[in-house]
């Protein structure tokens, strides 16, 4: 078989639009979260390789307690005895909160429906979520009935659920249906099944249902589904008594913006998972879509700030590892290679001031609100620029390099970058600046200076070890600086001047140190020096010092040549 017939579009049709022409949710702006269902435990867990054990859903349920979900999707107790098991531990020990409401899933058969409120037995609130197959593809080649045994399915399953949670008047019950596989079913027949299960349930204002529309495989654009949703939400009976829900898949990588669109189309709920675990390619991540929200100013009902423990957690839990791209929790979403990127972030975390609107270039929303630190931000390889490394020598090491010295030094860090191949870690940063410019020439002294005030100048006054000699120096000038570069020149008759001067406190408090950045120029060459002291006289000498040696070695260098 050739490679054009292996790979052959033509067995697939395009997706029929809806005939939608008058509709809204384009226009519509998500203004408010809403509600949320997760279903981490159920729909997540049947996707694993190795579903959860008892004590990995003990750890979940806490973690999505913790997050602050207000409806929890626990199992499918009549399919699974763990699952049967775990929604008894939660009930028997008393495990679900107050303002928390338990959902499990079951066909529409009477034995299944049976079985599942026998794991619910004790439950203070819980609703019981029901299904079955409706779509064009499971009706004609799977189930091969047509539209109206689908129905009497639907209807049967609802009848169950009804009278089952008569027997049990001490549970506030809610009920849940789904068309499952919404998308493949045609809109007006969708409308019909759910219409004939709302009329066996009769919700009212006060006690509604939910129907839930699956894209148990996600088949169209997202704009198409937020199509479907809309006209559902116009043609379903009693809308004032219904919960409209959203189910969505990531078959296409859209589950996301398939949600987004179908709450502007009238939808009031929305299941998925963490990080957007599930069958196939995953459910809908209600990490991403609520940090969405959040991230436009919307509270999301939902509280994410510690998304380290909920990797960490979910790792645990799944067995699966968290992308470093994951949108929100990945551990490089928040990290800038590239140079001009750590520039124009740093210059806007430089003035950002806190509780003013976040407009920071190339991070979208605070690291700090997810329980991650600036230190995140960025990082360095060969593609880093000198915004990297200087934030990273600030952020880390308290050093606030002048624009000249991040040029310098990035050069430095970007060598050994290439000649790695890799990221260069903080550490390995801070060792390259200390070998750069922290370190002592060891030809060029100083064993003892003074200086001293002479009318308005300063008189400097110093012995110096200059290679293989011994020198008293001596000079005067407008300051000590000043004093002490007269000094050099008479002793080694080379001229230079100082092009950039810098200085600041390294810490804070009575025990700061100085730190001195010096740039000396002669002829076409530059010359740098850094120095740290307990005092700012101290650590502007020595950096004049150091830069001043290497001006002497290039100077004896050219001299014997």
């Amino acid at each position: 078989m050739s490679f054009s017939n292996r790979f052959d579009h033509r067995k697939y049709v395009a997706f029929p639009p809806v005939a939608l022409k008058d509709r809204t949710w384009p226009d519509q702006v998500i203004e408010t979260a809403p509600r949320w269902c997760s279903v981490d435990l159920r729909d997540g867990n049947q996707a694993l390789i190795e579903p959860m054990s008892v004590s990995q859903k003990k750890q979940m349920f806490d973690l999505l307690l913790e997050i602050g979900f207000k409806e929890i999707e626990v199992g499918f107790p009549s399919a699974s005895q763990p699952d049967f098991d775990f929604v008894r531990y939660l009930i028997e020990e008393n495990r679900i909160p107050e303002d928390v409401t338990v959902q499990v899933l079951t066909q529409a058969r009477p034995e299944l429906i049976a079985r599942t409120y026998e794991a619910l037995k004790g439950v203070r609130r819980a609703i019981v979520h029901v299904y079955n197959s409706t779509s064009i593809v499971q009706r004609e080649k799977v189930f091969r009935m047509d539209r109206e045994g689908i129905k009497k399915i639907a209807v049967a399953g609802a009848s169950e659920v009804k009278r089952h949670a008569g027997m049990y008047p001490e549970t506030e019950w809610i009920f849940q249906y789904s068309p499952e596989s919404f998308t493949g079913t045609e809109v007006d027949y969708a409308v019909e099944v759910c219409n004939a299960v709302i009329d066996v349930w009769q919700p009212t204002p006060a006690h509604k249902c939910i129907i839930n529309l699956p894209a148990t495989v996600e088949m169209s654009t997202p704009n198409v589904f937020a199509d479907q949703v809309e006209l559902f939400c116009r043609m379903v009976d009693r809308r004032d008594s219904v919960i409209v829900s959203l189910h969505t898949h990531n078959d296409r990588g859209c589950a996301v913006a398939a949600a987004e669109q179908a709450v502007m189309a009238g939808a009031d709920r929305v299941e998925g998972t963490l990080l957007g675990n599930g069958e196939r390619t995953g459910n809908m991540d209600i990490i991403t879509m609520a940090m969405n929200l959040y991230s436009q100013g919307i509270d999301p009902m939902l509280d994410f700030s510690d998304m380290d423990k909920i990797c960490t957690v979910s790792k645990a839990c799944t067995q699966i590892d968290v992308h470093p791209r994951q949108p929100y929790a990945g551990d490089l979403v928040f990290t800038a290679f590239s140079g001009s990127h750590q520039d124009a972030i740093k210059k806007c975390l430089d003035t950002y001031q806190e509780g003013s609107v976040w407009e920071i270039a190339y991070l979208p929303i605070d690291p700090r609100d997810l329980g991650r630190t600036y230190q995140d931000v960025i990082r360095v390889n060969s593609q880093s620029g000198k915004g990297g490394v200087a934030y990273v020598l600030q952020s880390k090491f308290g050093f606030n390099l002048p624009r000249w010295l991040q040029i310098e030094f990035s050069r430095v860090v970007q060598k050994e970058a290439e000649v790695t191949g890799q990221e260069i870690a903080a550490d390995k940063i801070w060792g390259l600046f200390q070998s750069a410019f922290l370190s002592p020439h060891q030809d060029v002294s100083l064993e003892d200076f003074t200086f001293e005030k002479v009318g308005e100048r300063e008189r400097f006054k110093a012995v110096m070890n200059c290679f293989d000699q011994t020198l008293d120096i001596s000079g005067e000038g407008d300051g000590v600086v000043d004093a002490f570069v007269e000094a050099i020149k008479k002793a080694t008759d080379i001229d230079f001047e100082i092009m950039e001067y810098g200085e600041h406190a390294l810490g804070q408090g009575a025990d700061a140190e100085a730190v001195t950045y010096i740039q000396l120029k002669s002829g076409l060459a530059r010359y740098t020096g850094v120095a740290i002291s307990r005092d700012i006289v101290s650590s502007s000498l020595n950096a004049l010092l150091r830069a001043a040696g290497q001006l002497i070695q290039e100077s004896r260098k050219r001299s014997a040549a």
